[in-house]
């Protein structure tokens, strides 16, 4: 006994709902998708010619970071700098660092500057000018640390230091060249009394 098409009708109905559903979950999920595919692209918060201040526990200014513009990604949590400038004021001693680029990253306490990065630190009494340049630097600006793995250039007053890498540890005052290291430290002339 064949099935009259009545008797099917429930069951392509059935079918048509089902293809239909199918189809609607299909669409549906492509734009959620979609969104979540943008939204890791899309930032969620630009400025220009930023300006944040890091204050210590008595209350007065540890550090400032300037950029021109900062970006900031909300999936990665990452904030990606132009122009970045950051400075240290110790005890009436100024510290410099400069880059191209930079990123901050698990939520400021690590920054990661590229590109021309150049640190100054200024004269005190009995201790001359600091310059040190490299293509990379990662600071943490809360512990005064920082480091890097690229070629480095470091000068203070004549002397002169390359390396192929550094740690610098400011409130210790540690200073660590990495692999092949050479100073050049040039002769001073004795006067006899």
């Amino acid at each position: 006994m064949r099935p009259s098409i009545q008797q099917l009708y429930p069951v392509i109905a059935l079918l048509v709902l089902a293809g239909a559903t199918v189809w609607l979950e299909r669409v549906t999920r492509g734009d959620d998708t979609q969104s979540a595919s943008q939204l890791r692209r899309e930032p969620d918060f630009t400025a220009e010619q930023t300006r944040l201040i890091s204050f210590d526990r008595n209350g007065r200014q540890h550090y400032e970071l300037l950029a021109d513009k900062i970006t900031h990604y909300p999936l990665s949590s990452i904030t990606e700098l132009d122009k970045p400038r950051l400075r240290y004021d110790a005890e009436g001693r100024e510290l410099r660092v400069s880059a191209r680029t930079g990123e901050v990253l698990n939520e400021g306490e690590e920054v990661r500057l590229a590109g021309d990065v150049s640190v100054l630190r200024a004269a005190a009494p009995g201790s001359p000018e600091m310059t040190f340049a490299s293509q990379s630097l990662k600071v943490w600006p809360d512990d005064e640390r920082a480091e890097t793995g690229d070629p480095v250039v470091l000068t203070q007053g004549a002397t002169t230091a390359h390396a192929n890498g550094l740690k610098s540890d400011n409130i210790f005052g540690t200073l660590e060249l990495i692999g092949n290291a050479r100073v050049n430290i040039p002769r001073t002339t004795r006067t006899s009394p």
